[in-house]
């Protein structure tokens, strides 16, 4: 039983961020809540967040709010952060909900906008 290997499950790319966002939803107490939280690891379908002060579990539902962009995000897993007292959860998108911040996937470095098509008048 040597060495322990983390198993990489994510199936697209994901760019290393540091952003502020709103998450609001139920806590394990049946609280509702409404905090300020950062986003790292972010792709098109989820996010690494970290600085929650609710408390939650796999399977719950939780809104995200980003420059005016709302969507909702199952959560994945959680674990207290290095302090011990704040949590970070994984959370995927929900289908149905558009990715709050696909503009800022669309400009990492190197990598060319998609062409633009000439609509006719």
């Amino acid at each position: 039983m040597g060495t322990l290997r983390r198993i990489e499950r994510c199936r697209e790319p994901r760019s290393e961020v540091d952003i502020a966002l709103m998450v609001w939803g139920v806590d394990t107490e049946g609280e509702r809540f409404l905090q300020e939280a950062r986003a790292r690891d972010i792709s098109l379908s989820g996010a690494l967040l970290t600085g929650l002060d609710a408390e939650l579990r796999s399977g719950d539902v939780i809104g995200i709010l980003y420059a005016g962009k709302k969507a909702c995000f199952r959560v994945v897993w959680v674990r207290y952060d290095g302090g011990g007292d704040k949590m970070q959860a994984a959370v995927h998108r929900l289908a149905a909900d558009a990715c709050p911040w696909q503009d800022l996937l669309s400009e990492e470095p190197g990598v060319s906008p998609p062409p633009i098509s000439a609509q006719a008048p």
